[in-house]
């Protein structure tokens, strides 16, 4: 199942729910990259591995806090669910929807 494309996603946070974007892209070589947008900033992905159906990544977020989340979410689809975890802080849900390919970005 191919992971490239745009994923929208909510994580549910001790703050409230969270709505974020995270585009993942194929390089030459087979390696991911990816940028995630939310909360009014644009942040690269690190340490990006998918295995079977099994997707982790890492991001640093500035807003509304200064954080390092580390994501581990499940593939199934066009769907993903999982957890984002934030240094000692409990985790949270994450769930999301691939976009349509025709959905264009505002």
């Amino acid at each position: 199942m191919p992971v490239e494309g745009t994923w929208n996603l909510s994580v549910s946070t001790p703050i409230g729910k969270i709505k974020a974007m995270v585009t993942l892209r194929k390089q030459d070589d087979g390696t991911l990259t990816g940028v995630a947008h939310g909360t009014g900033e644009e942040v690269p992905l690190s340490d990006i591995s998918l295995d079977g159906g099994r997707l982790t990544w890492k991001q640093a977020v500035t807003k509304p806090l200064r954080l390092d989340l580390a994501f581990d979410v499940t593939l199934d689809g066009d769907t993903l669910e999982g957890t984002s975890k934030a240094g000692r802080l409990p985790a949270s849900k994450v769930i999301g929807e691939r976009r349509a390919p025709a959905e264009h970005q505002a």
